[in-house]
C-alpha cells in the first residue's frame, strides 16, 4: 500500500468544454508558480473470458475459425496516459468503484511524482465512482471532467484497440492467465512511447510549459 497526503482542499477546475482546457491548466499553474504541471488522461477498460473477436486474412475458399467460450467474468484495465510524451501507467484491477479508483490515483500520483512541486491534471470522464463524494484525491492531483457523453474527446479511449491486441481471437482457461496476457502488454505499452504518441497525441491536445 503507497502513502500519500491528501491535500485538504484541491484546486477546484471548471467543468467546461475541452476548448478551455488551457484555462484550467492556466488556473492550476497560477496556484502553483513554483510547480511544474503535467497534463494526462485517464479510463478503464473491461476485459474477460468473453472472448474479442475480429476479422482476420484467410486465402480465398478458406473459412478463418476461432475456439471460443463466453464466460462473463471480468477484468479492468486502468490507464493512465501522457499524450505529450506518450508514457502511460497500468493497472489491473478486478472492479470499478470508488474505494478502487483511490487506489488507482494514489500508485499513480506515486509512480508520477505527483506533488506540491510536479502538479497533475487528469482528464476524465464522469462515471459515478470518478464523481463519488467518498473519493480520495491526492496531492498534487487535480481532476478535470470530460462533457457528458464525449469519448471522442478522450485520448485514453484510443490504447483499447493496442491493449486488446494479445487478447483477440483467443480461448483463456481462466481469469488467470487473461491477466498474465494483458500484464505483458501493458508493459510493452509501457516501454513503447512512440507508439503511444502516435494514438493518443490529438493535434487540439495543450502541451503545458514545464519547468527545466
Amino acid at each position: 500500500m503507497c502513502h500519500v497526503h491528501v491535500m485538504p482542499r484541491p484546486i477546484r477546475l471548471s467543468k467546461t468544454p475541452l476548448k478551455k482546457l488551457p484555462e484550467a491548466l492556466d488556473q492550476v499553474q497560477q496556484a502553483t508558480p513554483e510547480a511544474t504541471v503535467e497534463l494526462w488522461a485517464f479510463d478503464e477498460h473491461r476485459i474477460g473470458l468473453k472472448p474479442i473477436l475480429r476479422r482476420v486474412w484467410v486465402f480465398n475458399g478458406q473459412r478463418p475459425t476461432v475456439v471460443v467460450q463466453h464466460r462473463y467474468q471480468w477484468l479492468y484495465v486502468y490507464a493512465f496516459v501522457h499524450p505529450a510524451s506518450g508514457h502511460t501507467q497500468w493497472l489491473l484491477f478486478p472492479s470499478v468503484n470508488a474505494d478502487i479508483f483511490t487506489l488507482a490515483l494514489q500508485h499513480f500520483a506515486q509512480a508520477v511524482g505527483a506533488s506540491k512541486h510536479k502538479q497533475i491534471v487528469l482528464v476524465l470522464d464522469r462515471a459515478g465512482w470518478h464523481t463519488s463524494k467518498a473519493l480520495t484525491v491526492p496531492e498534487g492531483l487535480h481532476l478535470l471532467f470530460l462533457p457528458p457523453y464525449s469519448p471522442e474527446l478522450q485520448p485514453a479511449e484510443h490504447l483499447w484497440p493496442l491493449s486488446n491486441e494479445p487478447l483477440v481471437n483467443r480461448h483463456f482457461h481462466d481469469l488467470d492467465e487473461l491477466e498474465d496476457v494483458q500484464a505483458q502488454r501493458c508493459v510493452f505499452l509501457q516501454d513503447s512511447p512512440d507508439l503511444i504518441r502516435s494514438h493518443t497525441s490529438f493535434h487540439w491536445w495543450p502541451h503545458p510549459r514545464e519547468k527545466l
